[in-house]
């Protein structure tokens, strides 16, 4: 008999996600799983002042999702997480349309909420995606923000060791 292949953690696609679905299907069984922690991104409805038109997200298809993959078998590896979901959108995107959705569970709250967000973290600064701002009249590519850098730099620390 052949085991059934798992569902996969990372996927990349042009169409929209249902949030709930989504975590349905991460929490598919996972009895022990009390929390799951989950974060929605959109697309802005300005940038730098000015109104946007949409935003094109590109991407190079087999090695994105390696290397979200990657990063989802380095938060199982750090945190004390069950499961992981990452649902990215690539394409042209409008104002408060979703682009990205990510789901930690975990037995507790604390691990599945670090995991979430070393994981945006992530996919804001170090995911191979390529953005591009339309506004009236102009285009431009989107670099990572100091911010974003200075926050997903922090998880390049190796976590402290716990107290007994």
């Amino acid at each position: 008999m052949t085991a059934m292949p798992l569902p996969p953690r990372v996927r990349v696609q042009q169409a929209d996600f249902d949030l709930a679905a989504e975590q349905r299907a991460l929490l598919d069984g996972l009895p022990q799983a009390g929390a799951v922690v989950s974060f929605v991104g959109a697309v802005r409805g300005a940038s730098a002042g000015e109104p946007l038109v949409a935003m094109t997200l590109e991407h190079y298809p087999g090695m994105t999702e390696s290397a979200i993959e990657a990063m989802v078998v380095q938060a199982l590896a750090r945190f004390d997480i069950l499961a992981v979901r990452v649902v990215h959108r690539v394409g042209r995107l409008q104002p408060a349309e979703q682009i990205v959705g990510v789901w930690a569970a975990a037995a507790h709250r604390g691990p599945a909420f670090q995991a979430c967000e070393f994981l945006i973290d992530y996919l804001k600064t170090r995911a191979p995606f390529w953005k591009k701002e339309h506004r009236a009249g102009s285009d431009h590519w989107v670099e990572p923000r100091v911010a974003d850098e200075a926050a997903a730099a922090r998880w390049d620390v190796p976590p402290a060791p716990e107290c007994p």
